[in-house]
């Protein structure tokens, strides 16, 4: 099997590529963060070439995480060859990763992604053939998005033939103290790969220096070597290689890119000029997600839903099932257990899928027409305010549709606090589960209201806002934020097919963990609830679940929910946050004649209380699918627990404020409701606005 490793900066166009020669169905996205663990795939036109899709580098300096998982590929494992995709749009910084590549000693085949907007956005041109002779290597121009010249490029990767080229030749002073580490090294490492520990080696290199184990005489050597050629440019070791890099990436773009005409204003800067204008950027924004989940709670996601919920599982497949087992005169036990819990308690969750598909939909077209970077850009605005970086945002944008390759994201942020902050709040955001909680409590206190569905939206994105200023004066926390660089792609229609396969990969992966986890917590939740602990099978009011829940439920009743339904359905979302509903269904369903399940909800709860209710599940600790990512990148329990602790205690206060506020102003309270209510926001406000003193530039608060 030979292994290729394909490799570019981010939103370079890698994944998408990746995906036309494997046939794989990775996501793909317009901003870093997208790939951050090694993917793999076979080539489809040569089942004996398995390419390793390496997450997005600016380089092999590495700054983050998923930079180092890159490098450590490349120099480890050495690939047989690299697919180094380049951004033909951008043309110089791209270049910068390919030099290094290069220095590694292995052959590489040079990928012009997004030939076909070249002309179209730069108005420019590149002579590929002298950029080729120039650089010594292959290089093939391409359109990974539509396909073009995809032949020709498979035709590269499959050319068996040994391949050596040309280092890049820096300036003759850089070169004479290469060559001089060089020398101290040769018996160390292979020949064809001394140029790169030669340069790492001169730039100080912390993980690299430390692997050779010099003895005293050698660093010292080595030391004098790059002190002299600093002295000689008057510059620090790293930055003049940096520079010799430009230099000749300079010489390069000269011989080879021909501007034609003058510079004009592109369509994308017109509209960037609108969408992240200062004061127009923030109510566009808000304007645009309350349209998004107006299409998909409100209205065209509404009739799916409906008649999911009224038809299909409301009668149809109930009916047809009771009908069904009441002939094979089945056990009264067993049919509950088929008809009550596992139909009942699925079918609940189901019946949101339209709503979610169509608002997949909706978020995959404003990804995928690259407005969503631009929030990003936006919220590093707002939040350089808080002194919280907008690179926070990109693991928050990809959470909204699972909280694990959200969480996962955050190795973007090579700022190992704001890292750790991130992981914390990322799930904050509502994800596709918490849609399930979101639709069915505004479709059911609130039908008429279109503001209710992206309020649970905008209230993930405060609490994001004011924890990160309450962390921020922790000692855990404090310090400067990362600075945030992207770069914005440009505009375009958006691709229906790339559209509509994101689309249904979220909805399958929905079904799927629907057709699993879900049918497995409502056969348990059904169980519960059906039986006492002397294994009898009873009334719900003397199982097992009600027992458990009453014990429980007293805490959450100045949150206007203090029953055993929705306790019990609190505790079921920890395994995923569908079962909130699932559970809520079952339990109030089970036995019932009558009512519909939105009724019963309705007599049982205020209209606050089920906003409460949202709140509380929005905010609280996330699945344990996530909170085991979550323990997987932070590297130890303790801060794993700790930010479950701050979750569950942001969600608890939140929710208390938001019910007990409505108690007051419907002069219906309880005293103590009211005091809890009023020391949470003494609390609030003294964690947000009173200014603490720091010694030796680190907060004194503990966390």
């Amino acid at each position: 099997m030979t292994t290729l490793a394909l490799v570019g900066n981010p939103n370079s166009g890698k994944t998408t590529l990746f995906n036309t020669l494997t046939g794989s169905n990775q996501r793909v996205g317009n901003w870093p963060g997208v790939t951050v663990e090694r993917k793999e795939g076979q080539l489809k036109q040569d089942h004996t070439i398995m390419i390793q899709d390496l997450p997005g580098s600016y380089s092999l300096s590495p700054y983050s995480s998923e930079e180092v998982v890159t490098r450590n590929f490349l120099i480890n494992n050495r690939p047989r060859k690299i697919l180094d995709v380049v951004d033909s749009t951008n043309l110089e910084r791209n270049l910068y990763l390919t030099l290094q590549i290069m220095e590694t000693g292995i052959p590489i085949v040079l990928i012009l992604n997004m030939m076909d907007l070249l002309a179209k956005q730069k108005n420019r041109t590149i002579n590929m053939k002298k950029l080729a002779y120039m650089l010594d290597v292959p290089v093939v121009g391409i359109s990974a998005l539509k396909h073009n010249n995809i032949d020709k490029l498979i035709d590269k990767i499959r050319d068996d033939d040994p391949q050596t080229y040309s280092m890049p030749s820096y300036d003759p002073r850089l070169e004479s103290a290469i060559e001089m580490i060089k020398a101290q090294i040769k018996d160390r490492v292979p020949e064809d790969q001394s140029r790169w520990f030669a340069i790492k080696l001169f730039e100080r290199d912390e993980e690299i220096t430390a692997q050779f184990e010099f003895d005293a005489h050698q660093a010292q050597e080595i030391e004098t070597i790059i002190h002299t050629a600093e002295g000689i440019f008057d510059d620090e070791s790293d930055s003049i290689v940096v520079n010799a890099r430009y230099d000749y990436i300079a010489r390069i773009v000269n011989m080879c890119v021909i501007d034609h005409g003058d510079f004009k204003m592109s369509v994308s800067d017109k509209i960037d000029r609108i969408v992240t204008n200062r004061w127009l950027a923030l109510p566009i924004f808000v304007l645009i997600m309350w349209f998004v989940y107006f299409l998909s709670i409100q209205t065209i996601g509404t009739i799916g839903s409906d008649w999911v919920n009224d038809h299909l599982f409301g009668t149809l497949i109930p009916n047809t099932a009771t009908h069904i087992l009441t002939a094979w005169h089945v056990a009264p036990w067993l049919e509950g257990l088929i008809v009550d819990g596992i139909i009942g308690g699925i079918g609940s969750v189901l019946g949101f899928l339209p709503q979610i598909a169509m608002l997949f939909l909706c978020l995959g077209i404003l990804e995928d027409c690259g407005y969503m970077a631009r929030i990003a850009f936006v919220m590093d605005r707002l939040f350089h305010h808080f002194n919280l970086s907008g690179k926070s945002f990109i693991p928050m944008l990809i959470a909204t549709g699972c909280g694990v390759p959200g969480i996962m994201a955050t190795r973007t942020i090579e700022n190992e606090k704001d890292r750790k902050m991130t992981i914390m709040l990322t799930t904050f955001m509502p994800c596709s589960a918490k849609l399930t909680i979101i639709a069915l409590v505004s479709g059911t206190f609130f039908p008429h209201n279109s503001w209710v569905a992206p309020s649970a939206y905008f209230l993930g994105g405060l609490a994001v806002v004011c924890s990160g200023i309450f962390l921020k004066k922790t000692k855990m926390f404090s310090g400067d934020h990362s600075p945030f660089v992207m770069e914005l792609p440009a505009y375009h229609l958006p691709r229906l097919d790339n559209t509509l396969r994101s689309v249904w990969q979220r909805a399958y992966a929905f079904i799927y963990k629907a057709g699993t986890i879900i049918f497995l917590s409502c056969v348990l939740i059904w169980f519960l609830s059906s039986f006492n602990f002397r294994m009898q099978m009873v009334d719900q009011n003397h199982s097992i679940l009600r027992a458990l829940g009453a014990v429980i439920a007293p805490i959450f009743a100045p949150l206007g929910f203090g029953d055993w339904h929705a306790t019990v359905a609190v505790l079921a979302g920890l395994i995923a946050k569908e079962n909130c509903v699932g559970t809520l269904h079952i339990t109030f369903m089970s036995g019932a004649s009558g009512a519909s399940f939105t009724e019963l909800l309705r007599a049982n709860y205020s209209a606050m209380a089920g906003y409460s209710f949202l709140a509380f599940n929005l905010l609280c600790a996330p699945c344990f699918a996530s909170i085991g990512t979550m323990y997987k990148e932070f590297g130890d329990a303790r801060s794993t627990w700790r930010a479950v602790f701050y979750q569950t205690s942001v969600a608890y206060m939140v929710a208390l404020v938001i019910y007990q506020s409505s108690q007051l102003i419907n002069h219906v309270f309880s005293p103590v409701g009211l005091v809890l209510a009023a020391i949470v926001v003494a609390i609030i406000f003294y964690g947000l606005f009173v200014k603490h003193a720091q010694s030796d530039n680190e907060a004194v608060i503990s966390l």
